[in-house]
């Protein structure tokens, strides 16, 4: 927190934040162009080119921003203790804490700002286009966000409790300075608008003569000259408050509030915690057979998870611990101790993703499975007892016994034709476990092609799949068995092993490890953070994605490492991604005009919808005229026989995403977050009107409703979705579109 960072942490911040705010606001000012029409036989043009042929040199702009963020962005401190956490219910069994991110906000503003009047590339691409409308209403909302937070202290906390019924939680923070309830009620005013507010904000008086009268989920904010405590229960609000008054302090003196206290020792930014042995108490008994599954699992021996944000040594890092009442047995157990990962060294530094996990015996965990499964099903293993049998070998004697329970795999491509890949396995018996597979090969008529190359038998098996065969290869070296995708690439990380140059013995890759733990793991995940970007990018822009693998040998990589204890699994990880505020800060900006652009795309899609039915129903009305216009849209979709030819009941003329059998007059379709239905005027059997009606699903999913009849206007009506159809006189009412 305060350390200067390195150049390498330096430049893999900004690598791993240009790309995140490149995505998330590119997508989101460009998400509009998406549903515009492309004319007939003209490729569309990709959203990110249109927005960076419009702007160009605006990711440039974005680095250059987000590098100033990270040189000048001043965070909160750690702290050693927590104002807050004695005042909490003794009932607590979920707590969640994290720092005041004002000042940060108010920083994070004040060099954006900065930046707009030094760029004219990104002013020009902030206040015009698609963005340019929302973009006073984003700092507008992140100047109230911080001007809120300066009214708080130095922490924020989440508490949760599973009395009663339903599980209850509160917000608490201390006040700063006094005005926060006037300030809070006129944000509440604005942020309403002419719809009803969804809040209430009271002070202890007010409070207690307070009824319930709002909306199950309305939120009520008490805000005392002390403290400010939000809930969605009025009587948790009271008793709380009440608390409050009686200056209570029952759950640090409770074992789950002990532990809580102890995730601050040394400094934490911030903490999450939840006292799983009391959810579990809460969770109904279901049928005997699943009960007895979970606790021969060993997972209902768990006590409690804590997740930690701080300092070890000077380097942030994240660290969790999953506790249990008694020693881990069951699945819980199969995680061993730590140990030296020496399949490492077989693993390419240039690999996408990796995974290691230290298993205990695997005997011993296929009798576990065979347990649990035959719990439920006597005879789940019978196929594999007969085929035991057949081929005179077991699975759990000939195979599993002489395999040591390290097992690693690894991505380096996913590009096509075919993926880059390996699993490595460490052995006890490398001469009985080929014996087993040139057995299991036997008898599936499997050749496999020898090759021996400086004292290794590379082996090659073409497995058929259709036309085709797949291939892979496999060998045994320095105790391990390696297969990969090709021979070439298990040569490769034979070679690596002898060389030294694997993963495990770059320096990059030590230096990612957590510190203050031991030197081996029970588990690891290892990932390049700028590769898996790119994957993500390739997805939305694939001429961009070459950009980032450029700089693959530049960033530092994450590594998350398991630890298994005899009553605790615990896990640790540098935390070199940019810190949380930065991730609030992004999100208040990115996050409105998502929903914006996703509105715009669920809106186009429902009047392209409700085109295809007015369409539909003119040929309705023309194949059938004794019929008139179709009563429902089950009767313009496919039959649910699937016959392939058209009736008066399933005419054919739409898909079953519109037309399902169940779309009939007195339901709902679905498509892209709108709801839909057709309504039809009839006498007997002739229908000579029809309004086609769609509705947003809720008020994320859209902001107006259409509607249309046999004029074939379609027309619409803002405000909150409908939840029942209208007549052709109401649809006629609306304004045309």
């Amino acid at each position: 927190m305060g350390r200067k960072p390195t150049l390498p942490q330096a430049r893999d911040y900004f690598v791993k934040c240009a790309t995140a705010v490149a995505v998330i606001l590119i997508v989101a000012s460009s998400c509009a162009a998406q549903v515009q029409v492309t004319p007939v036989g003209q490729a569309p043009e990709s959203p990110w080119n249109q927005v960076l042929s419009k702007h160009p040199g605006l990711l440039a702009e974005f680095g250059q921003l987000i590098e100033k963020l990270q040189k000048n962005l001043k965070f909160p401190k750690a702290r050693a203790e927590s104002h807050l956490l004695p005042l909490l219910p003794e009932t607590t069994t979920f707590y969640a804490a994290f720092p005041n991110y004002g000042d940060v906000t108010q920083q994070t503003l004040a060099i954006f700002r900065q930046e707009l009047q030094e760029s004219t590339v990104l002013r020009d691409w902030w206040q015009h286009g698609e963005i340019g409308t929302a973009a006073p209403k984003v700092e507008d909302s992140l100047e109230k966000i911080s001007q809120l937070y300066q009214y708080l202290g130095e922490e924020i906390v989440i508490s949760g409790t599973t009395e009663g019924r339903d599980p209850t939680l509160l917000v608490v923070a201390e006040v700063r300075k006094p005005g926060l309830k006037k300030f809070l009620e006129q944000m509440v005013i604005e942020l309403a608008g002419k719809s009803k507010p969804g809040v209430r904000v009271l002070d202890p008086q007010e409070l207690a003569i307070a009824k319930n009268g709002g909306p199950a989920e309305e939120l009520v904010l008490l805000v005392r000259p002390d403290f400010v405590v939000a809930s969605v229960d009025l009587t948790t609000l009271r008793k709380f408050n009440a608390r409050l008054d009686r200056s209570s302090s029952e759950f640090v003196t409770t074992p789950f509030g002990q532990r809580v206290i102890k995730a601050y020792e040394g400094g934490a930014t911030m903490v999450g915690a939840a006292n799983l042995q009391e959810i579990l108490k809460k969770v109904p008994p279901g049928a005997q057979p699943s009960d007895m599954t979970f606790q021969r699992s060993g997972f209902a021996d768990m006590k409690y998870v804590v997740w930690e944000h701080k300092n070890v040594a000077g380097q942030a890092i994240n660290e969790a611990e999953l506790s249990f009442t008694a020693p881990r047995h069951g699945i819980a157990s199969w995680l061993a101790k730590p140990a030296p990962l020496g399949s490492l060294e077989f693993v390419s530094s240039k690999a996408m993703l990796a995974g290691t996990l230290v298993l205990g015996s695997p005997p011993q965990i296929f009798d576990d499975v065979k347990e649990l499964a035959n719990a439920s099903n006597p005879n789940s293993f019978a196929a594999l007892d007969q085929f035991e049998q057949a081929l005179k070998l077991s699975l759990k004697d000939d195979l599993l016994r002489y395999l040591g329970g390290e097992i690693t795999l690894e991505l380096d491509n996913i590009n096509p034709p075919k993926p880059e890949w390996k699993a490595i396995f460490k052995v006890n018996d490398a001469v009985r476990l080929q014996q087993t597979l040139s057995t299991l090969l036997a008898a599936v008529h499997i050749e496999a092609e020898q090759l021996n190359d400086a004292g290794v038998t590379f082996y090659t098996l073409g497995i058929p799949t259709g036309q085709t065969k797949f291939e892979i290869g496999y060998a045994f070296a320095g105790g391990h068995l390696v297969i990969a995708s090709s021979q070439e690439i298990v040569a490769e990380a034979v070679r690596l092993q002898r060389s030294g140059e694997s993963l495990g013995k770059s320096k990059k890759f030590l230096a990612a490890m957590p510190p203050g733990h031991a030197a081996g793991a029970s588990g690891m995940l290892f990932e390049d953070p700028v590769a898996m970007a790119a994957l993500q990018i390739r997805r939305f822009a694939p001429e961009m994605a070459g950009s980032f693998t450029q700089v693959r040998g530049e960033s530092t990589p994450g590594v998350i490492c398991l630890y298994g204890e005899q009553t605790a699994i615990r896990e640790a990880s540098i935390s070199n991604s940019f810190d949380a505020a930065a991730i609030m800060v992004v999100a208040a900006i990115a996050i409105p005009n998502l929903l914006r652009s996703r509105i715009a795309a669920n809106e186009a899609t429902a009047l392209g919808s409700v085109r295809t039915v007015n369409t539909a129903q003119v040929t309705y009305a023309t194949l059938y005229p004794k019929r008139g216009y179709a009563p429902s849209l089950a009767a313009l979709g496919p039959d649910p026989r699937g016959t392939g030819t058209g009736s008066p009941d399933h005419a054919s003329f739409l898909d079953a995403t519109l037309g399902d059998p169940s779309c009939t007059a007195d339901a709902w379709c679905t498509k892209s977050g709108f709801h839909f239905r057709v309504s039809a005027v009839c006498k007997q059997i002739m229908c000579k009107e029809y309004v086609t009606l769609a509705t947003p699903v809720d008020t994320n999913t859209g902001t107006r409703s259409f509607c249309s009849t046999s004029d074939g206007v379609i027309r619409y009506k803002a405000g909150a979705p409908l939840d029942a159809p209208v007549s052709v006189s109401e649809c006629k009412a609306w304004p045309p579109l």
